[in-house]
């Protein structure tokens, strides 16, 4: 314990003992420097008391010095077109390109443009095996400013752990004004993260959302529902956006933006540490199978009435369509 009798040494102590930001809590007055993360209090005389931070890193709770955190969840998927080979019970050939989940650039280039208007960061939140941190990465050169991202064993987890990894890292880094995902992956389809992130920050959520506006802490959206049909929803901010072809034009990474991305911060984690549960309510995948060859074409010559019997007799005998 240090003790000084006056202020001047108190500010003294703050100078020459810790380069980083202090509060300085006197009698007659406060002067606030800035006060964030963990803080660690030195009593001092008792006209005088300096709370100075202690030493924490990026990785468990940055500085929110910004206007909003708007945080983007970010799938490391095969890219659709390439040939995916099945080489066991629930594997892969992991060998092929993969990408940036398609409808998941739709969701980075809306928070981008959200940022670039009302300020604030883009933070890319990813959960994968080792090789999605190229993902990170390839989501950083398009706008975001700063990664997290998960670390696991398998490619295909259970949604509901999945979530949870997520809600972990979010809630310990900072507090979301904004949720954005794709509306779904192009690998699982499970179409489930997003609600259970909604649920489980007690958000509002949209889904397949191909239209968006901001205005006065509200979201508007227009989410389509088939036939041609959209829907029109109006959130309060906090809320999660799961965007869909059409919402946007998603920009393309160009050179110096890919070199400044491979020195942007991203904090990482092994799912394993984290002491997570999916408890009963998990799925497990139980087997991959290949898509069945859809064979050739078959032509049918003949007579109409010939063609037609033909045409039943195949889809009776050999489609078993009848």
């Amino acid at each position: 314990m240090h003790l000084f009798k006056n202020t001047d040494k108190c500010q003294a102590l703050f100078k020459n003992v810790h380069t980083n930001p202090a509060d300085i809590l006197c009698k007659k007055s406060l002067k606030t420097f800035s006060s964030f993360i963990k803080l660690e209090s030195f009593k001092l005389a008792t006209d005088c008391r300096v709370i100075i931070e202690k030493s924490y890193k990026l990785e468990n709770k940055p500085k929110k010095d910004v206007d909003m955190q708007i945080y983007v969840c970010v799938k490391h998927v095969p890219d659709t077109a390439v040939n995916i080979k099945v080489t066991g019970k629930d594997s892969f050939d992991e060998s092929v390109d993969f990408v940036i989940n398609p409808y998941d650039e739709y969701a980075i280039e809306q928070a981008v443009q959200i940022r670039e208007k009302e300020g604030g960061e883009v933070i890319i939140v990813t959960v994968g095996k080792e090789a999605a941190l190229k993902t990170v990465r390839s989501a950083l050169a398009v706008g975001g400013d700063r990664g997290i991202f998960v670390k696991t064993d398998a490619h295909f987890l259970d949604s509901t752990l999945v979530s949870q990894a997520i809600k972990k890292v979010i809630e310990d880094d900072g507090t979301p004004d904004m949720i954005f995902t794709g509306k779904q992956s192009v690998d699982a389809e499970g179409m489930q993260v997003h609600y259970r992130l909604a649920a489980g920050f007690d958000m509002p959520i949209a889904s397949d959302v191909a239209a968006f506006s901001m205005s006065d802490g509200k979201v508007t959206v227009e989410r389509e529902v088939g036939g041609g049909t959209r829907e029109v929803i109006e959130m309060s901010l906090p809320c999660v956006v799961a965007a869909t072809k059409g919402l946007n034009e998603p920009r393309y990474a160009n050179i110096p933006s890919i070199m400044k991305a491979k020195k942007k911060k991203v904090a990482q984690f092994d799912i394993a540490d984290m002491g997570l549960d999916s408890g009963s309510d998990g799925a497990e995948l139980n087997e991959l199978r290949p898509f069945p060859d859809k064979g050739k074409a078959k032509m049918i010559e003949g007579t109409p009435a010939e063609m037609a019997e033909e045409l039943v007799k195949l889809l009776k005998d050999e489609a078993k369509a009848l």
